[in-house]
């Protein structure tokens, strides 16, 4: 049954380390393949998307789907400071140009966590020299984009530092209670990383990772280490901000003609009698202080995967879930609906779901998380709130940043044994028939 017009953009999204396959001048490259690494596994060739970006992509088309949001990376690029890679860059046009030709529209996002490591040895994203950095990068892509892609992302959750910030200090009170055994400590930890939408792992020796990444990078003291997917200080925070804003004036001023926004890790904040203030905190937090330096946007992409809730003592379980999905917080499809209904109240550019998805083994939950979480959108696009697109997370089977592949969120499977096979998913036609 179509739930949404011809010209709404449908379709799934990948991140370029997650899928493409040895990004070998990263940030996270580097991390993986420490001694004492928070990563479950390296990436190492990942689903070898960089090689079968066709492949992907047709049989994105086939299910019905005409969009497709992917990322260029950074280290790629530009893999030495100053230096960049003609050739590289040339590999990402091609993809722009294949899907162009397949009828697909190309969103492109052009910061997706993953960071060059010279970056990060400078100071990261705590360093304002970055800001400048990242808008020398943005003035080298964007006149090969110009004319051909219309919507750009500048940077992927753009609030994920804060985020993680949040989410440390919740941590250290935790790890310093006394009455819980190592053992509870790390479950309940592995647990609360599921505040965040990203891949964490809380069983590694936390401890001997943080010094061997910050010893990898230069840093005697792990604090000083501040790649994109890292706690952030406000300082940091404004950085980014900064960064954004540089390379929205460079897309305005080479190709104005391009719609131009950044994506933001959002909740349905849900407030028990009593929970309120923290609720309310928590939305200024992830939404509310980014309004000034977004207002002018042409759109938001609101990524929200689940919802959090809070009594009067803070951050609590839903007293209702009913189901949890691999990364450990809970299946709650219309979320998604009730925030973009919220970000509406005070942002008044378009509105795209860049990321709303399930890691689950099971397709037919899968389904049904679709069929909600799109049911959700069509409704706020009844009430005519300016809902442009729905990217679903994933396409493919991927690296889930420290959780390594076990997180499967995929439209379609991959097979990393045998030949990197590709085996679509019923969930991907399903995606694809809500389309008229």
């Amino acid at each position: 049954m179509a739930r949404f017009s011809e010209k709404f953009l449908l379709g799934a999204a990948t991140a370029a380390h997650q899928v493409e396959g040895n990004n070998i001048h990263s940030d996270y490259w580097i991390q993986e393949h420490l001694k004492h690494s928070q990563f479950s596994e390296p990436s190492g060739a990942a689903v070898d998307h960089y090689n079968r970006y066709q492949e992907d992509i047709l049989l994105l088309k086939e299910a019905g789907l005409n969009a497709y949001r992917f990322s260029i990376e950074w280290a790629r690029i530009e893999p030495e400071e100053g230096s960049f890679d003609q050739e590289e860059l040339g590999h990402y046009i091609e993809m722009v140009d294949f899907c162009l030709a397949q009828g697909v529209e190309p969103v492109v996002t052009l910061h997706h966590f993953s960071s060059p490591a010279w970056l990060i040895r400078r100071g990261g994203w705590e360093d304002e020299k970055t800001v400048g950095c990242f808008e020398r990068y943005v003035r080298y892509v964007l006149p090969a984009l110009a004319g051909k892609v219309r919507y750009i992302c500048t940077i992927n959750e753009a609030n994920m530092r804060i985020q993680l910030e949040a989410l440390m200090k919740d941590m250290m009170q935790r790890m310093q209670h006394a009455a819980m055994t190592n053992k509870e400590k790390a479950e309940s930890m592995q647990k609360k990383a599921g505040d965040v939408q990203v891949g964490i792992n809380m069983q590694s020796d936390m401890m001997a990772a943080a010094m061997d990444s910050a010893a990898a990078f230069g840093f005697q003291d792990p604090r000083k280490l501040a790649t994109f997917v890292s706690p952030g200080s406000t300082a940091g925070d404004l950085i980014v901000m900064k960064a954004h804003l540089a390379a929205k004036k460079v897309i305005r001023e080479l190709a104005p003609e391009i719609k131009v926004g950044l994506t933001l890790s959002l909740h349905d904040l849900q407030a028990y009698p009593g929970g309120e203030a923290y609720a309310e905190t928590e939305w200024a937090d992830e939404f509310l202080h980014y309004l000034p330096f977004i207002e002018e946007d042409d759109f938001l992409g609101c990524q929200c995967y689940t919802r959090k809730c809070f009594d009067e003592s803070g951050s609590v379980d839903a007293r209702d879930a009913v189901s949890f999905t691999q990364m450990g917080y809970e299946n709650y499809p219309k979320a998604i609906g009730n925030v973009l209904a919220r970000v509406a109240e005070k942002f008044h550019g378009d509105l795209i779901v860049t990321e709303n998805g399930i890691a689950t083994e099971d397709d037919a939950v899968r389904r049904v998380y679709i069929d909600r979480a799109t049911e959700s959108v069509a409704a706020c696009i009844a009430r005519g709130l300016p809902v442009k697109g729905y990217f679903y997370w994933s396409l493919l089977d991927n690296f889930e940043w420290q959780r390594g592949f076990a997180m499967t969120f995929g439209l379609i499977a991959v097979d990393r044994e045998n030949g990197f096979a590709r085996h679509p998913k019923e969930s991907l036609a399903y995606l694809g028939s809500l389309r008229s």
